[in-house]
């Protein structure tokens, strides 16, 4: 992901980041960020469980249908 990303380019980032929002502000970004991508992991586990209980339940259907006396 930072793979073109040295530690000088990285260093300078979070220099530049500690002078717009001051020492006071990082943990509050920190704790705000986490919480943004622990509800995001969780938003799409729930849509994953989801679409496969709703293919398990189409395969049951489907599974249970008797088979057309239809020829293609």
């Amino acid at each position: 992901m930072f793979g073109n990303i040295g530690g000088s380019e990285l260093f300078l980032i979070l220099l530049i980041i500690l002078v717009f929002f001051g020492a006071k502000k990082l943990p509050d970004l920190a704790k705000g960020l986490g919480q943004g991508i622990r509800e995001f992991r969780k938003a799409a586990r729930d849509v994953q469980e989801e679409v496969e209980k709703e293919t398990r339940q189409l395969d049951l259907k489907n599974d249970q249908s008797p088979p057309s006396d239809k020829k293609a």
